[in-house]
């Protein structure tokens, strides 16, 4: 059971990590340059991680922007 609960851990993780990168890169136009990676495999699947990020982040603001609760200012 505790294998599981890390494993859980650590994607929820990598999730945030994934998500907070989507929101640095809206804010800031910054993101992480893959096209300097010289393996084929490695770029599809972070760009896929990097896309799971844009997607949160998405619906984060999506959340928030039809909440009561929240405002834009």
């Amino acid at each position: 059971m505790a294998i599981i609960g890390k494993v859980v851990h650590c994607g929820v993780d990598l999730l945030l990590v994934s998500a907070c990168l989507a929101g640095i890169k809206r804010n800031t136009g910054l993101t992480v340059n893959v096209d300097r990676w010289e393996n084929a495999e490695a770029k599809k699947y972070t760009r896929k991680y990097l896309n799971v990020g844009e997607s949160l982040y998405d619906y984060a603001v999506a959340s928030m922007a039809s909440s009561k609760y929240c405002k834009r200012e």
